[in-house]
């Protein structure tokens, strides 16, 4: 997730970054897919930015069936898909899945919120069910604010040990879950995904550094942030990968 400040899940926030989300998702990984998928399942479907962003790059008819923890996210997304798509909720833990059946999984900001252990059983759960499966926007940890301040580099190691928190895996996820396919004889696609965020993005920058300092902060409480930063850009770094059996 690319910020975990304690409205990170809310409705606003995932609509304030979704038009980032999809500018960043690596489109030409679609074209990678050897088959026409008629069921995909999207884990952790938030507000359905994903199912919005690829039902319209698949060829049709599909079934979405859409996972998420949060009920009130689930009524979101359901209704906000392409009135053409067969929509289904399921309320899950998404690492706990039965995927035969499925042709697709999709998820988007999701691996970096999973420890070893939830990783490692949705790999096998893919793998069992020879599903590919499209993870879009994991965070690798790396961010580039400009104008820079001394304090940046102390600013980002502590927010990626705040995304470790937990047994999380954090930046480091998105490397874990393409070794793990690898280690089924599966093939990896990846491709880096950058937020690149500048003057039409205020609101975003602005709430998303909010968030960021506060995890930093939480981490390493006399941590010195500027508190009047007023930044004009900002690069957030993640990584689709596309494993596909």
């Amino acid at each position: 997730m690319t910020t975990v400040d304690s409205s990170g899940y809310a409705p606003e926030w995932l609509r304030l970054r979704e038009p980032a989300d999809s500018a960043a998702r690596a489109a030409d990984l679609v074209a990678l897919l050897p088959a026409r998928p008629a069921v995909i399942r999207d884990l952790g479907c938030g507000t359905g930015a994903m199912g919005r962003w690829l039902s319209c790059r698949l060829p049709k008819p599909q079934r979405w069936i859409l996972h998420d923890q949060d009920p009130r996210l689930l009524e979101i997304a359901a209704r906000g898909l392409p009135p053409e798509i067969d929509v289904e909720t399921e309320q899950a833990d998404v690492t706990r899945l039965n995927l035969t059946g499925t042709s697709l999984v999709t998820a988007s900001a999701l691996l970096d919120l999973l420890t070893q252990e939830e990783i490692q059983r949705l790999v096998k759960s893919c793998v069992d069910a020879r599903s590919p499966a499209l993870f879009t926007l994991s965070v690798t940890g790396s961010a580039q604010l400009t104008p820079p301040d001394p304090q940046d580099e102390a600013l980002n190691n502590a927010f990626n040990a705040h995304q470790r928190r937990g047994g999380k895996l954090g930046p480091d996820a998105a490397a874990f879950t393409a070794a793990e396919f690898e280690k089924h004889g599966w093939t990896v696609h990846s491709r880096p995904s950058p937020w690149r965020l500048g003057p039409e993005h205020r609101d975003l920058i602005d709430t998303w550094y909010r968030g960021f300092i506060a995890a930093a902060r939480e981490q390493e409480p006399g941590l010195a942030v500027p508190e009047d930063r007023r930044l004009t850009e900002v690069t957030v770094h993640h990584q689709d990968l596309l494993p596909l059996p």
